[in-house]
């Protein structure tokens, strides 16, 4: 497995870093999740634009400057050397070097792209036989606290919710805020559908998914903050995100949901766009070529 390190390829196992780097102990770093799928033309990247601008603004608030064109090179490169069609893209960047002090001008930034083979975090079986979620005990982090972007040291509240509710038997954790309005789950955001209308659940806490974005231009749903009372009166619910794809729920807390027709439709959908096989949907993806860092 080759992975991409500050601009050179090495094999997993020769890198190594220092125990004393900054974005190890206080999360100064910042990442996207992003998939590559297997299409008639070969391994396609989804929505790359999109993810790497999101990585970007993440960046900008650790006043981080990243290497946008070597990690896409490095992508493309990494499908072919690692050999792998369907995978699972990890860009990041972070702090290292200096002192273990909270100022960032004088630390080096550390960029690294891993490709993996890759299934849903959610299990496979997930799109047959739905997800069971509970709404979490916690809160997530407030957008005035952390930006809502792929900032690593935010992701501690995701791990904490996500065993809790592991704990109690349940695959996803749902946020709330404290007035009962929907915010997301620990790595996806919410649709749901009531009477036939498909509604996209928006927060501000919660993180702008580009699958998210992808789903509601498919749907042509709306828009808007949802109250928990309204969503387990909701006919249908699923999740979105890059390695859940779409995620029916079948179990919110003691509710019970049928996969519906909708949610069976558009992740149907969703499948077919990724795996090439619409061409009106070309536009969002980046079709690799081996052999990018050496042309560079």
């Amino acid at each position: 497995m080759k992975i991409w390190f500050n601009g050179q390829l090495h094999t997993r196992d020769t890198i190594e870093r220092g125990l004393l780097e900054q974005g190890l102990h206080y999360g100064t770093g910042v990442f996207e999740g992003i998939r590559a799928y297997a299409t008639p033309r070969g391994p396609a990247i989804f929505r790359l634009a999109e993810h790497m601008d999101r990585m970007e603004r993440g960046a900008q608030k650790l006043n981080m400057t990243i290497d946008r064109e070597g990690m896409e090179n490095a992508m493309q490169t990494l499908l072919f050397e690692n050999e792998l069609d369907n995978a699972y893209i990890r860009p990041i960047a972070y702090y290292g070097g200096g002192p273990l002090h909270l100022d960032t001008h004088d630390l080096q930034t550390r960029q690294a792209v891993a490709t993996l083979p890759w299934k849903s975090h959610l299990g496979e079986d997930k799109a047959d036989l739905g997800v069971r979620m509970m709404i979490s005990s916690m809160r997530k982090n407030s957008c005035r606290a952390i930006p809502a972007l792929k900032l690593c040291g935010g992701y501690v509240n995701a791990i904490i919710a996500k065993l809790e509710a592991t704990r109690a038997g349940f695959d996803e954790a749902l946020f709330l805020d404290d007035d009962g309005r929907v915010v997301e789950a620990t790595a996806e955001n919410l649709f749901m559908v009531k009477d036939g209308q498909v509604t996209s659940i928006e927060h501000p806490d919660a993180l702008p998914g580009i699958t998210r974005d992808t789903i509601r231009e498919l749907s042509g749903g709306d828009r808007r903050s949802v109250k928990i009372a309204e969503l387990l009166d909701a006919d249908e619910i699923f999740l979105t995100g890059t390695s859940a794809e779409v995620a029916p729920i079948t179990q919110l807390n003691e509710r019970r949901y049928k996969i519906g027709p909708i949610t069976r439709d558009l992740a149907a959908t969703y499948r077919d766009i990724v795996g090439g096989r619409d061409s009106g949907f070309d536009r969002w993806l980046t079709y690799a070529e081996p052999g990018r860092l050496a042309a560079k």
